[in-house]
């Protein structure tokens, strides 16, 4: 049987890598973001939306680092992928809306935000259940 995050092959998937380099393009974002909201634009709505990218794309990484040691590593992968589009969604839309005056779509930020605290509620779910189900 194949370790955690192998296919019947053996090999690695590459999602783990896939979703590491969309938390590392996040949280460049996060920076860059915090960057114009200190030197350009001051804005607490753009200085929120940068924390909070950077934050979660942080968190994102940790979990699939543990995803990676574990026997629900795709539950784990689904919450991180659930977290970055979530913050994706919360700081591009109030970064949208900062800097053009425009929304991603009606209630984009609001949607994000509740996708955020959906993302953390599996995170604990998922912790639960493992300490739950450990030997």
């Amino acid at each position: 049987m194949p370790n955690a995050g192998q296919n019947s092959q053996g090999a690695r998937s590459s999602a783990p890598f896939l979703i590491l380099a969309w938390a590392g393009v996040a949280g460049a974002a996060g920076v860059a973001l915090a960057a114009v909201a200190a030197h350009k634009v001051e804005s607490p709505a753009l200085a929120t939306a940068a924390m909070m990218l950077t934050i979660h794309a942080a968190a994102a990484v940790g979990i699939i680092a543990l995803a990676m040691r574990t026997e629900r590593e795709k539950l784990w992968q689904a919450a991180a992928v659930l977290m970055l589009a979530a913050a994706s969604l919360f700081s591009g839309d109030i970064a949208l809306h900062t800097l053009s005056g425009t929304h991603v779509f009606p209630m984009a930020a609001p949607t994000g935000g509740s996708l955020l605290i959906a993302s953390w509620l599996i995170v604990a779910g998922l912790a639960i259940a493992a300490w739950l189900t450990r030997s």
